[in-house]
């Protein structure tokens, strides 16, 4: 019996409100028997120049639906790092184990169907080798990493996959940062921002032609779950990014490569008119999904040849004028 556990995301004004909607429906939908707790964690704080603050109407849905709308301060990054919202918010979950979830997540199925072992916790590998960026004369993928392995103290060695060649990306341990779980978010939360404050103000000689700008979690998040004892997933995680949860990133990509089954569970679970009335003052889904475009841009990508990398699908997207977040 796995034991209760807390889902948290995160909401704030704008795009990740409107996202907020669809993740929420979808996951009461498809988790009705859930008992731990949902929260939506809310940056506040000076670190900002606009405001974060949700509205009012995607407040009484979420509320509505029992989520939990936990705020909490950014006291390190904000604004020039909003990517370290999952970090900085960890402080004010309750103790315990946890399972982060980006809120460009759609659930298709139950998470009683994932064998999370919270003691071995785990990330996303639904990624690519954006990081790092070996330069001709600067360092190689294993100079750079071990140079962090060994700034916390980490056995370098027993992170690698070494079915995979020297300096081949994929030998390194990375994540995509879009779903992560551990035992206690207080212990996990501060190790995470400790590790990623120090990169980033402390940064290793081997990291100085690399861009930490967005992806300074990624680059922390496998040494926070190497310390913690963890690793790849196993073949009990295969339904996040799979069966249970679709971490689709933005809406013109999920109607442009997702499966039919996907476009299906998005367009039935933003049908009823709760969802439709906040939901269609969001441009992107009153053009892709309400309008309908969203179906006119899926015809005229091929997935049976979709292309290797996500910024060449990207293009082909902007190129139908349909790019929208």
């Amino acid at each position: 019996m796995q034991p209760d556990y807390t889902v948290f995301f995160i909401v704030q004004a704008g795009r990740l409100e409107y996202e907020a909607l669809i993740f929420v429906a979808s996951f009461r939908e498809a988790n009705p028997d859930f008992k731990g707790r949902l929260i939506a964690a809310e940056p506040t704080g000076a670190k900002w120049s606009t405001p974060v603050a949700i509205s009012d109407p995607v407040r009484r849905f979420l509320r509505d639906h029992g989520v939990e709308i936990l705020p909490f301060e950014n006291r390190h990054f904000g604004e020039s790092y909003p990517h370290g919202n999952k970090i900085e918010a960890m402080a004010a979950l309750p103790a315990g184990p946890f399972v982060f979830f980006d809120t460009d997540t759609l659930f298709l199925g139950p998470l009683s169907q994932v064998a999370f072992e919270f003691d071995r916790p785990s990330a996303s590998m639904r990624r690519e080798g954006t990081w790092p960026e070996p330069q001709l004369y600067g360092a190689d993928y294993t100079t750079i990493w071990k140079s962090l392995y060994d700034k916390f103290g980490l056995d370098f060695d027993s992170s690698l996959d070494e079915s995979q060649y020297e300096n081949y990306w994929q030998r390194y341990l990375y994540f995509n940062a879009g779903w992560f779980f551990g035992a206690d978010a207080q212990a996990f939360g501060k190790r995470f921002l400790h590790y990623a404050h120090a990169i980033r103000w402390d940064t290793p000689d081997a990291l100085a032609s690399q861009s930490l700008d967005p992806w300074l979690d990624q680059v922390a998040l496998p040494l926070v779950i190497h310390s913690f004892g963890g690793g790849r997933p196993g073949p009990g995680l295969a339904g996040l990014d799979g069966d249970v949860t679709c971490h689709y990133r933005a809406l013109p990509l999920l109607y442009a490569r997702e499966s039919d089954a996907v476009v299906a569970r998005l367009e039935a679970i933003c049908a009823p008119q709760p969802v439709k009335r906040i939901l269609r003052l969001h441009e992107p889904a009153r053009k892709l999904i309400y309008q309908r475009k969203g179906l006119k841009l899926r015809a005229k990508i091929d997935r049976n040849a979709l292309p290797r990398r996500e910024s060449m699908l990207r293009n082909a997207i902007k190129r139908e004028k349909l790019w929208l977040r």
